[in-house]
């Protein structure tokens, strides 16, 4: 995982005064390639010993490892850009041609997936999987971005023949937790892992003795609390991004990669559902 990306999703988690060296490093980390450790720590409002503890955090021996490890990290994104360029990481440039735009959406995306996909815990997700597979009901909550994802999941399982419900009303998806049972799994999507509508959903499905799955990009917070399984993302939203791109593209990966799983178990039930779903839908497709 990536300095960036673990700063992110750490982010919350930190207490002030490292948060804004966190802030400082992600909103420009050209600032820690060419700058001194004194100047991070000015911009951060703050002293050279947090600055050595925020790196010790991500595991690194101080400064100058964290200035490699940035160094590395851009020079690659660098290579990657299209020859147009990018200005990834910037809050909306005003200067950005339509070219760059493309660029720089594409590469936030890109990188999104990739990390999520080489960072996704496989042992969590094994046990998602598994839990999915036995629940004769599965309900879906998720706010905004994530309700989408929710929603694009529902129908997924449906049409594999599974019981699935996304529920985006806040109230309807409480009342219907309620009545959950063990057996059955609430899924909770939540980028930041700090919605209550979303951990108030957990909470009350595990109360009623289901399983209970997070899709966070968090580390902690009120979502992970009330998760049985925790299913990571790992993804840099910069700040300006309200439309969640990069987290529901990785959200995504982590849900398709949930239903192709759950399918494969499954195969000839979910293949026999594929087969009679798209006959009946056959008398409305436009070719």
């Amino acid at each position: 995982m990536s300095a960036q990306s673990q700063l992110q999703g750490i982010r919350d988690e930190l207490p002030p005064s490292m948060r804004r060296v966190a802030d400082a490093v992600l909103a420009d980390p050209h600032r820690v390639l060419h700058g001194t450790i004194a100047e991070l720590a000015t911009a951060g409002s703050t002293s050279e010993p947090t600055v050595v503890r925020l790196c010790q955090r991500l595991g690194m021996s101080g400064y100058s490892e964290l200035r490699l490890s940035l160094a590395a990290e851009l020079a690659s994104e660098q290579v990657r850009r299209p020859a147009v360029g990018a200005t990834h990481g910037a809050d909306l440039p005003t200067d950005s041609s339509l070219a760059q735009i493309v660029a720089d959406v594409a590469l936030t995306e890109t990188l999104g997936i990739e990390e999520t996909a080489a960072a996704l815990d496989v042992t969590a997700l094994e046990q998602a999987v598994e839990a999915l597979c036995e629940a004769p009901v599965v309900l879906l909550h998720g706010i905004s971005a994530s309700a989408s994802v929710a929603g694009d999941f529902e129908r997924k399982l449906q049409r594999i023949g599974r019981i699935a419900s996304s529920l985006p009303d806040t109230h309807d998806a409480l009342a219907a937790a309620a009545l959950m049972r063990p057996g059955q799994v609430a899924l909770g999507l939540s980028h930041g892992g700090a919605t209550d509508e979303v951990a108030a959903f957990l909470a009350q499905a595990r109360r009623a003795g289901a399983t209970t799955v997070a899709v966070t990009n968090s580390r902690s917070g009120p979502v992970v609390a009330e998760a049985d399984v925790v299913l990571r993302t790992t993804v840099r939203e910069s700040a300006y991004r309200s439309g969640a791109m990069a987290s529901r593209s990785a959200q995504l990966l982590v849900m398709d990669c949930l239903f192709v799983a759950i399918a494969q178990r499954r195969r000839e039930a979910s293949v026999r559902a594929l087969r009679m779903t798209y006959d009946a839908l056959e008398e409305y497709r436009r070719t």
